[in-house]
């Protein structure tokens, strides 16, 4: 498996970081591509509805959830570069594959093996980074790593808006699957630290019996039995329903409801999505980190108290129609759901022993897009066809208000459960 401790070179460290957070943006740009194209797939030869085209993210998201418990057994114990790299060679082909559709069967074939391959750099990819970074700066490191999130969200919007204006949908796609290639050479020859190498650094070699081995089966049962994961992994599924609705119908929205120029909204929520998604992560990894120090659930409430802060504004962007109100509430909106993503991947990782992140992540992907962006698209689409978009979109406050309901129970649950750090995974302890 090629396995170095990555104490004997932080430069190692570090260039993980780049790469996997480079990957990452690569990752959310060809996600998002089919949210910039809604409005021309839904005009073009294929004659889509926006039920149909809520389903092909869905098509992405069933696969995807479907496969990430295999890429969490196999990032848990085989090399987690080498499965890296496959599923990026994966995603990207898949992803030009889309451009050559002829019919909306094989547009939705090609979508969903994106989700193949983006399973497998998902679940292990957070499991990787904290075998790189000790607990002290894990806050801060996954505030990076997930500042690709906004960032790449935008350059898919941004630029699926501009190639489809200029040369057309399928260029969109076509071209957006090149990059990734390039990007798997370089996760292939990523260093693989050995598992638990981060937690060793700061707690003085861990506890032994929190790396034992355990079943599949059992590891997975141990997780359902931690009850400060399973309301985080639940309120993080309602996270999840609102941002995808949110994402994918956002451009369709300022055009269709707000009548906003069709490249105009996809560029100026791209923007809105990279400034505030960059400001707003790297807030909350600072901020979480510095008051960890003082209180252990610090990353829970953080995430808490900023989307009950979020609800009310995003409400007020989907039902104010004067721009300078709805504009600077998306804005406000967009910010605070941001402020959470660092914190609150870091809070299931911390959960769990280090031999068992992948799972763990694995288990976390598949229940947050099976209960949330799987759903909220053709649910947002199915409501749109019924009345009017301007209606499917108001699902997304309601949903960010459930999520801010259960990670207070969450942080609740976690404050009462007389646990031992990195023995959470084990039912006999909670």
């Amino acid at each position: 498996m090629n396995e170095v401790p990555v104490t004997s070179s932080r430069r190692w460290a570090y260039w993980g970081l780049i790469v996997l957070t480079s990957i990452n943006m690569i990752n959310y740009l060809d996600r998002f591509l089919v949210s910039a194209l809604v409005e021309s797939l839904k005009n073009s030869e294929l004659h889509l509805s926006y039920k149909q085209i809520g389903f092909l993210a869905s098509a992405f998201l069933v696969i995807y959830t479907l496969t990430a418990p295999l890429f969490g057994i196999l990032g848990d114990r085989g090399s987690r570069p080498r499965w890296l790299a496959f599923g990026i060679v994966l995603w990207s082909a898949a992803t030009a594959l889309s451009g050559l559709a002829r019919n909306y069967a094989t547009l939705f074939i090609a979508r969903a093996l994106v989700g193949i391959g983006e399973a497998a750099y998902v679940t292990i990819s957070p499991s990787l980074l904290a075998d790189y970074f000790s607990r002290q700066l894990r806050g801060r490191v996954f505030a990076i790593f997930f500042c690709a999130i906004p960032v790449g969200s935008a350059f898919g919007y941004v630029f699926g808006g501009l190639m489809d204006q200029h040369f057309g949908w399928r260029a969109a796609f076509l071209i957006g699957g090149i990059p990734g290639l390039v990007l798997a050479a370089l996760a292939y020859f990523l260093r693989d630290p050995p598992r638990g190498s981060g937690d060793a650094a700061s707690d003085s070699g861990g506890d032994s019996a929190a790396h034992a081995t355990h079943g599949v089966l059992k590891t997975y049962r141990s997780f359902l039995a931690n009850r400060p994961y399973v309301l985080t992994v639940l309120g993080y599924a309602a996270y999840t329903f609102a941002v995808g609705g949110l994402g994918f119908f956002m451009p369709a929205f300022l055009e269709s409801v707000r009548g906003i120029p069709r490249a105009s909204a996809t560029v100026d929520f791209g923007a809105i999505v990279v400034v505030t998604g960059f400001v707003g992560t790297f807030f909350g990894g600072w901020v979480g980190d510095r008051w960890q120090r003082t209180n252990p659930h610090a990353y829970l409430w953080l995430s808490t108290w900023t989307m009950i802060a979020a609800t009310p504004f995003a409400l007020v962007a989907l039902t104010v129609a004067a721009p300078a109100i709805f504009y600077p509430a998306i804005v406000v909106a967009e910010l605070l759901v941001f402020v959470s993503t660092g914190p609150i991947n870091s809070t299931v990782v911390n959960f769990v022993a280090p031999n068992q992140r992948a799972s763990a992540m694995a288990l976390c992907v598949f229940t947050i897009h099976a209960l949330g962006d799987v759903i909220s698209p053709p649910l947002i689409g199915a409501v749109a066809d019924y009345s009017t978009l301007a209606y499917g979109v108001l699902l997304v406050p309601v949903a960010m208000a459930v999520c801010a309901v259960v990670w207070w129970w969450a942080a609740r649950a976690a404050e009462h459960a007389a646990v031992p750090r990195l023995r959470l995974f084990d039912p006999a302890n909670t």
